[in-house]
C-alpha cells in the first residue's frame, strides 16, 4: 500500500515549478533555482513524487568524463494532481501571522 503525499509548502512549490513548464524535462538544480530551496529539502520531494508516479526520471548522457545527470518531468497524472493540490493549496485560508512581541 502507498503512503499518502505529504503536502508541504516546499512540495507545493516544486508542483508549481514543475507546472510552470509541464511538458520540459527539468534538472534539479533548475528547480532548486526556481523554488530556492536547498538540496537536502528538493531531492526527498523529488523521490517522493516520483515514488507517487507523479514525476517520471531519466538520466541525460553527457561529455564523456562529466557525470550523467538526473533529469524529472510530471506524468499526465502528475500533471493533473499538481494542478488540483496547486490550486486547493492556493484556496486554503491562511493563518494570521504571529508577532514575536508579547506584552
Amino acid at each position: 500500500m502507498r503512503r499518502r503525499l505529504r503536502l508541504s509548502p516546499q512540495t507545493i512549490q516544486v508542483l508549481g515549478a514543475f507546472l510552470a513548464a509541464h511538458k520540459s524535462w527539468r534538472y534539479g538544480y533548475d528547480i532548486s533555482r526556481d523554488t530556492g530551496l536547498k538540496s537536502g529539502t528538493l531531492y526527498p520531494i523529488l523521490m517522493r513524487l516520483s515514488e507517487h508516479k507523479l514525476l517520471e526520471t531519466s538520466w541525460e548522457a553527457t561529455a564523456p568524463g562529466t557525470p550523467p545527470r538526473h533529469m524529472y518531468r510530471l506524468t499526465r497524472e502528475g500533471v493533473c494532481s499538481a494542478r488540483e493540490h496547486v490550486r486547493s493549496w492556493s484556496t486554503r485560508p491562511q493563518r494570521p501571522a504571529v508577532s514575536g512581541a508579547r506584552n
